[in-house]
């Protein structure tokens, strides 16, 4: 079984970091859930994305990158106008889907990618069979500015014409995004809200950039860091492109009596930003630019600092370590939705980053260390979820592709011929799976891949 997961991946390290979640747990339960192995392809757009390992049988695939600017995107580095990038990107997409011909196709929180680079890639995977999935965060934006960025891409029923299901990768009882207007109706009645990506999400492992500097889990990262007690206060900042302002106040913090602070700003960050944040840390706080195991990090720390993006978030509710989170500022309302949303249900403390200043953090850290956050009440198995909509999706397709087959098989009166004819469907193909004392040596899908 083939799978594809696509990220435009424009800021940060969010999109690959969830997809590369969702590979792991589709990995880890499609087998058992279809009897079938299972490999795929993540297409990004972000080079950090390789640093990152990924399941047996999967790989990346990195299209030319493109960066926000006013009004849209530019080219990340290519010398070419967006235009041509954009239609080099959907060639390269169109391509590596015709080969793969994944039997699911997972596109994260834009469904037709930049500039519409996936409109003819998706209607060309439906053509064969292909099951595709709209991905989306709990929170997109402000009801009217999502309802604008519905408008731009041709609508809400245009895209709910183009997916089979929409996920939902959040709890309804936290923030419905549904209910808020940010998915409207045509899409809301393909959704469904699988909980947060959160219990058994796969650290980051992989080679690390340049540059970085490794970190175990515990007392040994904060050693490693250049600690020495065991107990530790932490300030992540996610891919760190977009943290200086909460790093510079976290490095003036005083950590509780007993603990240090440990700041992790993230490989995207400014070297000379970090170099200076590096020379302003007192003797009790350590500044790294990288953990392989974030989550773990996460749950042996006293208390955690961080932003509101949603994989940082996910992360941090599988533990019981208290947070306060302080959202990005600017760019969208996304983080602050989230954050106060989590907020209002008692997973987390929320402040603004013009109401936190050094002091106002250090009495934090000292009233939060010691009081275990409760967050039973949110729903966290996202990652169980969806391999099981997958499988249920998956099992439809071939279910239709069977039927059609009887449906047009001819009887052995009128066909007694023994070899099948030439054809190159996706539907033939997936009949053929269902009875395998029936297939010819080489699958016909895989004849017409040859090449």
């Amino acid at each position: 079984m083939r799978i594809a997961l696509f990220s435009h991946d424009s800021l940060g390290l969010g999109h690959i970091r969830r997809n590369r979640a969702l590979a792991f747990a589709l990995a880890r339960d499609l087998p058992a859930l279809t009897g079938r192995e299972v490999s795929g392809l993540l297409i990004a757009s972000s080079p950090e994305a390789t640093r990152f390992d990924l399941p047996d049988g999967w790989d990346w695939v990195i299209l030319p990158g493109v960066t926000p600017a006013p009004g849209g995107y530019v080219p990340r580095a290519l010398a070419s106008s967006m235009q041509g990038l954009r239609a080099l990107r959907a060639a390269a997409i169109s391509a590596i889907l015709d080969q793969q011909r994944p039997e699911l196709f997972i596109v994260d929180r834009h469904p037709f990618g930049i500039g519409g680079e996936l409109a003819d890639a998706i209607d060309q995977v439906r053509d064969y069979g292909c099951r595709t999935v709209l991905g989306l965060r709990e929170v997109l934006d402000t009801p009217s500015v999502i309802a604008a960025e519905w408008e731009k891409v041709g609508g809400p029923a245009r895209v709910a014409e183009s997916f089979d299901e929409v996920w939902i990768y959040g709890d309804p009882d936290v923030y419905d995004p549904r209910s808020t207007g940010e998915v409207p109706a045509p899409l809301a009645a393909k959704a469904v809200t699988t909980g947060y990506l959160s219990q058994d999400r796969p650290d980051d492992g992989g080679v690390l950039p340049a540059g970085t500097v490794a970190a175990g889990v515990g007392t040994a990262d904060v050693e490693t860091a250049g600690g020495g007690a065991e107990s530790f206060v932490l300030t992540c900042l996610g891919g760190g492109s977009d943290g200086g302002s909460l790093a510079s106040i976290a490095v003036d913090a005083e950590p509780p009596d007993g603990c240090r602070h440990l700041i992790v700003t993230g490989p995207q960050m400014d070297t000379e930003e970090f170099e200076r944040l590096r020379a302003r840390a007192g003797a009790a706080t350590a500044v790294i630019r990288h953990c392989d195991d974030i989550p773990g990090l996460v749950a042996s720390a006293e208390a955690v600092v961080c932003m509101g993006g949603y994989n940082t978030l996910a992360e941090l509710m599988a533990t019981d370590t208290p947070a306060l989170v302080v959202p990005r500022k600017g760019h969208r309302a996304e983080q602050p939705r989230r954050a106060f949303a989590l907020s209002a249900v008692g997973a987390v403390d929320a402040l603004t980053i013009d109401s936190l200043d050094a002091d106002v953090l250090s009495e934090w850290f000292a009233d939060r260390v010691g009081r275990p956050a409760d967050r039973s009440q949110i729903d966290l198995t996202g990652l169980a979820t969806v391999p099981r909509l997958a499988a249920e999706l998956i099992a439809d397709v071939r279910a239709e592709a069977t039927a059609l087959g009887s449906a047009t098989a001819p009887t052995p009166t009128t066909a007694p011929a023994t070899t099948a004819p030439a054809t190159t469907s996706a539907t033939a193909t997936a009949a053929a799976d269902t009875a395998p004392s029936a297939r010819l040596p080489i699958t016909l899908e895989e004849t017409s891949h040859a090449v």
